[in-house]
C-alpha cells in the first residue's frame, strides 16, 4: 500500500464531485445554445457558478470567470491586466511580483518582460518566505505612477508560507494599483474570502480541492476589465471565450462546497498530522531544516525540509521505491531538475535549494501514513547522502584525470 504525501500537486477527487461529474457527463447540451437542452445545461452551470461564488466569498456570480485551471487563470490575470493598464497609461510598465511565485505567474511575468516591454520588479522575501513589506512600500512610494499591477501568491506551493494579502491589497489600492493573488494552494485550506480580501483578481483550481483536473476559475472583480487572452464567442463577460465545461464546473462546485464546509475541522486535523511529521523528522534527522514561517503563518498540511548532504531527487527516488509519494517542489515544472527558485529567493544556497523535499497532507492522509514515512526516511536519507558522496568523488576523479568535472 503506497503512502501519498503529495496532495499539493493534486488530491483525490471527492465522492460528491465524482458523482456530480459522471452524472453530468451523460447529459447533452451546449450552455450557449438557445434550445431547451442548451438552456437546461446553462441553468445547471449557473447554479454551480453560484455555489463556487459563495465558496470563495465573491459578491456576484459574474465574478467567477471559468478557466481550464490555475495556470490559465494566472496568465489571464497578469497578461490581461497588464495590457489593459498599458493601454490606458503607457507609463505603467512595472509589474510587482514576489520572488516565490508559482511558475504559472513567474514565467508569465518573464514573458511580459521579454515580449511585451514590461519591467518586472521581483519583491524580496525573508528567510521565512514572507514578502518584505518595506520593499513593497518603497516601490509604491517611488514608482506608483509607473506600476501596472501587483501579483503575490496567497500561500506558497512549496513552503506553505501564507502572505499578508489583505495588507498588500490596501497598500496597492491606496495608489490605484490592481492586485492579483494565486490562491490555488490556499483555497480549501484557509479561509478565502474574495470580497473581504479586496483583491482585484484571484486564481483557484478544482483538482487541488478534490475536483477534476481541467477546470478552475479567475475570480475577477466587476471593476476589473482585463484584455482577453482568448477571443471567440464572448463567453464569461467576453474575458474568456470558449465552450463552457458544464460537467467540470458542476463537479468543481461540489468539491468547493465540501472543502469549505469541512475546512475548519480538516485544517485542524491536518495541522496535527503536520506537527507529528515535523516533530518526528526533527527527532530522527536533527540536521533537517523545516522551511517557512515559525509563527504558524503556513498551510496546515504542508511541510518542506532541506535535507543537507544529498540531492532532493535522490531522496525522492529512494522514498518512491519504499512506497512513499512526495515531491521536491512544484509538480508543474515538466520534470526538469533544477534548484528551487523559492529557496533561492529566501536566501538559501543552491546546494540547499537542490536538497529539499515537500510533504503535503490531504483528505486521505492518516497518522499511519506519517509513521510509515518516519520509519523509512532516516535510512533513505543516509543512502541519499552516500549516493551524493560517490557521485561527487566520481566527478572529481574524472576532473583529476583530465576529464570534465
Amino acid at each position: 500500500m503506497r503512502v501519498y504525501l503529495d496532495h499539493a500537486a493534486t488530491t483525490p477527487i471527492t465522492d460528491a464531485a465524482l458523482a456530480a461529474y459522471t452524472a453530468e457527463l451523460s447529459k447533452l447540451g451546449n450552455p450557449s445554445s438557445l434550445h431547451a437542452s442548451g438552456q437546461a445545461a446553462r441553468r445547471r452551470l449557473e447554479t454551480a457558478r453560484g455555489e463556487i461564488m459563495h465558496a470563495v466569498g465573491a459578491s456576484t456570480p459574474s465574478e467567477i470567470i471559468l478557466t481550464s485551471g490555475g495556470t490559465e487563470a494566472d496568465n489571464l490575470a497578469l497578461k490581461g491586466l497588464y495590457w489593459a493598464r498599458r493601454a490606458a497609461d503607457p507609463r505603467r510598465r512595472r509589474v510587482l511580483v514576489s520572488g516565490i511565485e508559482h511558475h504559472a505567474v513567474m514565467d508569465t511575468a518573464e514573458w511580459l518582460e521579454s515580449a511585451q516591454g514590461a519591467e518586472i520588479v521581483w519583491l524580496p522575501v525573508g528567510r521565512d518566505g514572507i514578502v518584505d513589506m518595506d520593499a513593497v512600500d518603497a516601490e509604491l512610494a517611488d514608482h506608483a505612477d509607473e506600476i501596472a499591477l501587483m501579483s503575490v501568491i496567497y500561500a506558497n506551493n512549496e513552503t506553505g508560507a501564507v502572505q499578508p494579502i489583505a495588507d498588500l491589497t490596501s497598500r496597492a489600492h491606496a495608489h490605484d494599483i490592481p492586485i492579483h493573488t494565486d490562491a490555488v494552494q490556499a483555497f480549501g485550506h484557509l479561509e478565502v474570502d474574495f470580497a473581504r480580501l479586496g483583491v482585484d483578481a484571484m486564481s483557484i483550481s478544482a483538482h487541488k480541492i478534490g475536483g477534476p483536473v481541467g477546470i478552475g476559475a479567475l475570480v475577477l472583480a466587476r471593476s476589473a476589465v482585463p484584455v482577453p487572452v482568448l477571443h471567440g464567442g464572448g463567453q464569461e463577460r467576453s474575458v474568456r471565450s470558449g465552450t463552457l465545461d458544464v460537467a467540470g464546473t458542476v463537479a468543481f462546485a461540489a468539491a468547493a462546497q465540501d472543502a469549505v464546509q469541512a475546512r475548519a475541522a480538516e485544517s485542524e486535523r491536518l495541522a496535527g498530522l503536520r506537527d507529528s511529521l515535523t516533530a518526528g523528522i526533527a527527532e530522527r534527522i536533527p540536521e533537517a531544516e523545516l522551511l517557512g514561517p515559525s509563527d504558524g503563518r503556513t498551510l496546515p498540511g504542508t511541510a518542506q525540509f532541506v535535507f543537507p548532504g544529498c540531492e532532493g531527487d535522490s531522496l525522492l527516488f529512494l522514498l518512491d521505491a519504499a512506497g512513499i509519494d512526495c515531491s521536491t517542489g512544484s509538480a508543474c515544472q515538466a520534470g526538469v531538475s533544477r534548484p528551487s527558485h523559492v529557496l533561492l529567493a529566501m536566501g538559501f544556497s543552491e546546494d540547499d535549494a537542490r536538497s529539499v523535499l515537500r510533504f503535503s497532507l490531504g483528505r486521505t492522509s492518516t497518522s499511519d501514513d506519517v509513521e510509515r514515512l518516519l520509519t523509512v526516511l532516516p535510512e533513505a536519507w543516509t543512502r541519499a547522502k552516500t549516493a551524493g558522496m560517490v557521485s561527487t568523488q566520481g566527478a572529481w576523479r574524472k576532473y583529476s584525470d583530465g576529464g570534465v568535472k
